[in-house]
C-alpha cells in the first residue's frame, strides 16, 4: 500500500519550491530515508552484510555518508583540510564500512546526525554559487548540495535492497 511508504519523519519538497529550498528539502529527505532504513533493527541486523560480495551494511553506510557529509562541507566548501577523518583510514579503502565489531549504532548515529547539523551550519551561511576548493579547482554549494542528493539516493537505494534481505522490508 502506498500510505505504508510516507513517513511523516520524511518529507517530499514541494513542487515549486526555489533553488536552493529544493535541493536543500531533497537532501533533508535522502538523509531521513537512510535514518528510515535503519531503524527498528537490532545492532547484529544493522551491521550484517546480506550480500556476500559486497562490505555494505546499513550501519556501515551510516558512517561512510557521515564522512561524505565531513568532507563535502567542512574540507570542502569550508576549505579546511585539516578536519580530520572519523573512522576512514586512507591506507585502507572502505575503511568506515568494516569492521564494525566494536561499533556502537548510537554513537555512530550521533556522529553521522552531527555531521549533517555541521553541514548545515556550513551551508546556511553561504550562497549556491559560493566556493570552496577540490583538489584545487572552484567548487560551489550548488554543486555539493547536488553532489550530496546522488550520493544519498544511490546509497538508499543499497539500502532498499539491504533492508530487504534482512527483514523483507520495503518501502519507506
Amino acid at each position: 500500500m502506498v500510505d505504508d511508504l510516507i513517513s511523516p519523519s520524511r518529507i517530499e519538497p514541494g513542487y515549486l519550491l526555489d533553488e536552493r529550498a529544493m535541493l536543500e528539502g531533497w537532501l533533508e529527505f535522502h538523509r531521513e530515508t537512510l535514518f528510515l532504513k535503519c531503524d527498528g533493527l537490532e545492532d547484529d541486523a544493522r551491521k550484517s552484510r546480506p550480500i556476500g560480495s559486497s562490505k555494505l551494511s546499513l550501519h556501515g553506510l551510516v558512517r561512510h555518508v557521515a564522512e561524505v557529509e565531513r568532507n563535502w562541507f567542512s574540507r570542502v566548501l569550508a576549505s579546511d583540510p585539516s578536519v580530520p577523518f572519523i573512522w576512514f583510514d586512507p591506507s585502507r579503502e572502505d575503511s568506515e564500512l568494516e569492521p564494525l565489531d566494536n561499533a556502537v549504532w548510537s554513537d555512530d548515529l550521533f556522529a553521522w546526525r552531527s555531521e549533517c547539523d555541521t553541514s548545515r551550519r556550513i551551508a546556511s551561511a553561504r550562497s549556491l554559487d559560493d566556493t570552496g576548493k577540490r583538489r584545487g579547482q572552484p567548487c560551489s554549494l550548488r554543486w555539493v548540495y547536488t553532489h550530496m542528493i546522488e550520493e544519498y539516493a544511490r546509497h538508499n537505494g543499497h539500502a532498499d535492497l539491504i533492508r530487504e534481505l534482512i527483514d523483507g522490508s520495503v518501502g519507506c
